[in-house]
């Protein structure tokens, strides 16, 4: 028996996916089919004897297309060996092509002058190469002209094939005994341009098209299996033979199966995944409990609720592929320059074959003026001028640790004006520390020692915490763990506890530290006690950390009037204890990831929003953002579903980048004024009814000249992005860079 997951295109909606379920499962030789939505996919177990082509025509019989198994690596392997053999091939034909014309050693038997009919044909079937490895481009420009919607491929294709075809015919001049025309072969021209857009949109694709990868990737969250109580005994079951209304049971260590509520026992769980809260949430009978969740230290028994599509998970994911779909591209300023360009060039070519003709009557001259019109007016610059600035920045970037996923991102960072903050792990360090509290050097090695017995993670910072106080723990007896409240255990006979508020009060202890524990409640800390059987020895308070220069950061960010706001899920105590540190006025707290994505869609109906996360539960936000950015430390969901991704936590880089996307946008702007003016001064010269003309010799060295001008234009842009510390090339908002 095999397994196969094919990519399906044509689902629309859950009543697509389950009749393709349906309508498979009972073809001959298939053993089992799931179809996915969300995913596209089908996962199809089936017979030796059949192939993937037998499911693709079952798949087609059901009214859907299979697109097969599509290896995504492969491709791109694939992709960048095109590149890399295209990039070698483009050096060896300028060679040939211009070696002579510097005085570089060309062989005889391939030099232009000595051997025009051998050169002619070497260059003509190299370029033709760049034909079929751009044939793609040609086909689309092509395309989208037949639809009266010109865009960039289309001003590449057609100066391509303007470019080509008539060096072939004056390829066939040469061979017609004219071997002059030899100076006349522009095929290089063609080949060059074709290898720059491919270089171009490698990079700027190699890292697009991730969300159905992540969406996969967040499955593993959680578990295969689960525990389920049947007839009093435990009976381990998969993940999907849970129902609702069965009692799962969960011990320590493990992840919760399903969503459910708590029937039976008490616990400490880890859902920032969802919820971003750091801290481990208490679970005891009647509290719910989340799929994907980690069981910290108690036994739980919980009555699975949701399942399957309906779980908070699966929620997420929804939401996220949601925002994929519905936001609204940037429309670019070249694509609609083209729309006028391309028609306009070719009613100007034709005017100028009239007017020639009419003028000289001479259909040569007619002919030279259409011909060099079209070459001069070759959109090699304009359409190099926004991707190659792009380009540049975008590989400038990558090399400083920030990797952004789409010239998009770069063009609508010019227009943000308002940043959002998640908190956890974000302007904090997403794990607790002590940062207050009283005892002495004993009394904390005593504490440590306890702690050390315990795998909850504010047992883990306790034991972590200023090491240099302990340097051996002391002996632990008769240990034992009080979940909910804390641990117990045994230091040379006498009996020690650390714990909570509740603990303290159960063990009818005066709490000498009530004020302290006040005063780092109202700081969104939590507290450890630690005790023996007659008094109180020590509190300490735990906390979330604020990131080091985070306060300079947010100072410097406001000073260049952008507007800041914390969004997170974290309770309102804690939030706006760090946001008072941090000197930010506007908290929204206590937010699901659905209220975050819908605080997003409102905040962006009247600016242009960044969201900086790390969480999975800021993947639906970070995608509805105008552009989301994640930072190092974030999941591979909540990079997948950020536009730009920061892989050194170095939150100075966001000033940074909202420099740099203003500085490209700029340069692009130049790059196509100078295209459109060249184009604006040289054609009037090609069409050779003024005094002055141009031949398509000299009309080739001036495209080629425009090209030189955006590409050293759009140079410009490198080292504009740095990541040296406390250093800000900001200028105010609203100013020219």
């Amino acid at each position: 028996m095999k397994k196969t997951v094919l990519n399906i295109e044509g689902m629309t909606c859950s009543a697509c996916s389950n009749g393709l379920e349906k309508y498979l499962n009972k073809q001959k030789g298939i053993h089992r089919a799931e179809v996915n939505l969300v995913m596209a996919t089908a996962l199809i177990e089936y017979d030796d004897n059949l192939k993937i082509e037998d499911l693709n025509k079952m798949v087609q019989g059901a009214g859907f297309k299979s697109l097969g198994e599509r290896n995504d690596k492969k491709e791109k392997r694939n992709e960048l060996k095109k590149v890399i053999i295209f990039s070698i091939l483009g050096v060896i034909l300028m060679y040939i092509s211009m070696g002579a014309m510097i005085n570089l050693p060309v062989p005889e038997i391939i030099d232009m002058n000595k051997n025009p009919i051998i050169y002619s044909i070497v260059i003509a079937v190299l370029s033709f190469t760049f034909l079929i490895y751009g044939f793609d481009i040609i086909k689309n420009g092509v395309k989208n002209i037949i639809h009266k919607m010109p865009n960039m491929d289309s001003l590449v294709g057609i100066g391509v094939i303007v470019n080509f075809l008539y060096s072939l015919w004056n390829t066939i001049l040469v061979f017609q005994g004219q071997t002059h025309m030899v100076h006349h072969l522009y095929f290089e021209s063609s080949a060059i341009i074709i290898l720059f857009v491919k270089i171009g949109r490698y990079i700027d694709g190699k890292n697009k098209n991730k969300a159905v990868d992540s969406i996969k990737n967040l499955v593993t969250i959680t578990p295969k299996n689960g525990t389920i109580l049947k007839d009093g005994k435990e009976k381990t079951v998969t993940i999907n033979e849970i129902e609702k209304g069965d009692i799962v049971i969960c011990k320590p260590g493990e992840k919760i199966a399903v969503d459910g509520k708590v029937t039976k026992g008490e616990t400490h769980t880890d859902e920032s995944f969802i919820t971003g809260e750091s801290k481990p949430v208490t679970k005891k009978v009647g509290s719910k409990v989340l799929a994907g969740s980690i069981n910290y230290d108690g036994y739980i028994e919980y009555e699975a609720e949701r399942i399957g599509k309906d779980s908070s998970i699966s929620q997420i994911v929804n939401l996220v592929v949601e925002a994929t779909n519905t936001k609204a591209p940037i429309a670019r300023l070249a694509d609609k320059i083209s729309g006028y360009f391309v028609p306009a060039i070719f009613l100007i070519a034709i005017l100028s074959f009239i007017l020639n003709l009419a003028i000289y009557s001479e259909i040569d001259k007619a002919v030279l003026s259409l011909v060099s019109v079209l070459v001069v007016a070759c959109p090699c610059a304009l359409g190099l001028a926004t991707p190659l600035a792009m380009v540049v920045a975008i590989g400038n970037c990558s090399k400083r640790g920030v990797l952004i996923k789409s010239s998009e991102s770069i063009e609508a960072l010019k227009h943000i004006d308002t940043i959002v903050f998640d908190k956890t792990g974000t302007l904090t360090e997403g794990k607790l520390s002590i940062v207050d509290g009283e005892y002495t050097v004993e009394n904390m090695k005593i504490l440590q020692s306890l702690e050390a017995m315990s795998n909850h993670p504010i047992a883990k910072s306790i034991v972590n915490y200023n090491i240099k106080l302990s340097t051996e723990n002391k002996t632990i007896e008769e240990f034992k763990d009080i979940p909910g409240k804390g641990i117990q255990g045994k230091i040379n006979g006498k009996t020690y506890y650390a714990g909570n508020q509740k603990l303290l009060n159960e063990k009818n202890i005066k709490n000498i530290y009530a004020e302290k524990e006040l005063e780092y409640s109202k700081k969104g800390e939590s507290i450890v006690y630690l005790f023996d059987e007659k008094e109180v020895l020590a509190i300490v308070g735990l906390s979330d950390k604020i990131k080091d220069n985070m306060e300079e950061i947010i100072k410097k960010i406001k000073e260049n009037r952008y507007k800041v706001i914390m969004l997170t899920g974290d309770n309102e105590t804690t939030a706006k204890a760090i946001a008072k540190k941090l000197n930010i006025e506007e908290v929204i707290s206590n937010v699901s990831p659905k209220e975050k994505q819908d605080k997003i869609k409102e905040i962006n109906k009247n600016n242009s929003c960044l969201m900086v996360g790390d969480g999975i539960n800021d993947s639906p936000a970070l995608k509805t953002a105008t552009v989301g950015i994640s930072v190092a430390n974030g999941t591979d969901m909540s990079a997948d579903s950020a536009d730009i991704i920061l892989l050194k936590d170095n939150m100075n880089l966001i000033l940074e980048l909202l420099n740099i996307g203003k500085k490209t946008i700029r340069i692009v702007k130049q790059n196509l004024f100078w295209a459109l003016f060249y184009n604006i001064c040289m054609i009037p010269l090609a069409m050779g009814i003024l005094p002055i003309s141009l031949n398509p010799m000299i009309a080739s060295l001036a495209m080629t000249f425009s090209s030189l001008t955006v590409v050293l234009n759009s140079l410009r842009l490198g080292g504009s992005v740095g990541d040296v510390p406390n250093r800000f090339k900001m200028t105010p908002k609203g100013t020219d860079l």
